[in-house]
């Protein structure tokens, strides 16, 4: 029986690369082609936060009518439902299970527990059966249970970290220290499962470069992507989320001498590497390959930083 590690390195295995998500309001689908445009990893078309309630069955059924007709792209096209308790939930689902569409993933607001996403997948089968759920982490109740939240399905694909929500619920600022470890928490539970983990939106889009340094933290922290809720600040996040060339050539060493070696402990540029390096080593080969970045003559150690 493989070990977890190993499991967790099988798990991430071609899995798709999230750098970034573009929030787009359901009501405004005219935005749908500039977001992919942006080159966002990732497109969410929003029926919660980024609609008013007088406009949610307008929004719905924009949403779904893109869904049924939308031109073919790279992006993760995501749906963003209301939270699968309220009324407005309810119709969300019923709307969408009657619709006949299926967005690449669903990403349900406000989990508190695992319950949630069993229930929520007992609602989407048949019909949905293994759609891939982005589970939003953003109240106390839903950081208590991260862990149990991440691994209640092989359907959970992303840990999303929500900042305002959560900083409401818990009577804090949104500010580095006092939700650090809120991040570190659900960075744990992603990894725990061997899924991505998504970091909540910067909301100043006036402050790019204050939005680079928050991107470049919370990927040193663990996190894999960042939202974003302006198509300026899609380039910047997913600068920050690649890896560069050096780096590249740093994890086609491992991953090769790995092979070599057959297993085990090895040593690469006069360092001990183990299995948890590699199984990081992998996981930027993967990323680099997918966005299409080589290391054909990048030498030295690697300077993610």
């Amino acid at each position: 029986m493989p070990e977890k590690s190993e499991v967790r390195s099988l798990k991430s295995e071609g899995r798709r690369v999230r750098r970034s998500v573009l929030f787009v309001p359901a009501v405004r689908p005219d935005r749908f082609e500039k977001a992919v445009a942006t080159g966002a990893d990732a497109v969410c078309l929003d029926l919660e936060d980024g609609v008013s309630f007088n406009q949610k069955d307008e929004a719905r059924d924009k949403a779904l009518a893109l869904l049924s007709d939308r031109p073919s792209c790279r992006a993760e096209v995501v749906l963003r439902v209301n939270e699968p308790a309220s009324e407005l939930g309810e119709r969300d689902l019923v709307a969408l299970l009657n619709a006949g569409v299926r967005p690449d993933a669903l990403m349900v607001p406000k989990v508190g527990g695992p319950e949630t996403i069993e229930a929520l997948e007992r609602r989407l089968a048949p019909r949905l059966e293994g759609l891939p759920l982005v589970a939003q982490i953003e109240t106390a109740s839903g950081l208590a249970a991260a862990e149990a939240i991440a691994t209640a399905s092989p359907n959970i694909a992303v840990m999303f970290f929500g900042a305002v929500d959560l900083s409401a619920d818990l009577g804090c600022v949104i500010e580095w220290d006092a939700l650090l470890y809120a991040r570190s928490r659900v960075v744990a539970a992603a990894a725990l499962a061997g899924v991505d983990a998504m970091d909540t939106p910067f909301l100043d889009v006036s402050a790019p470069e204050q939005l680079g340094d928050e991107a470049r933290a919370v990927r040193r922290l663990g996190f894999t992507g960042k939202a974003a809720i302006h198509p300026t600040q899609v380039p910047i996040i997913q600068q920050a989320f690649s890896p560069d060339e050096k780096t590249v050539a740093w994890a086609r060493r491992v991953v090769e001498a790995y092979e070599i070696n057959a297993g085990g402990v090895l040593l690469v540029d006069g360092k001990l590497v183990e299995r948890p390096v590699i199984a990081s080593a992998q996981r930027i080969l993967a990323a680099a390959a997918a966005v299409g970045i080589g290391a054909s003559d990048a030498l030295g150690e690697p300077k993610w930083d």
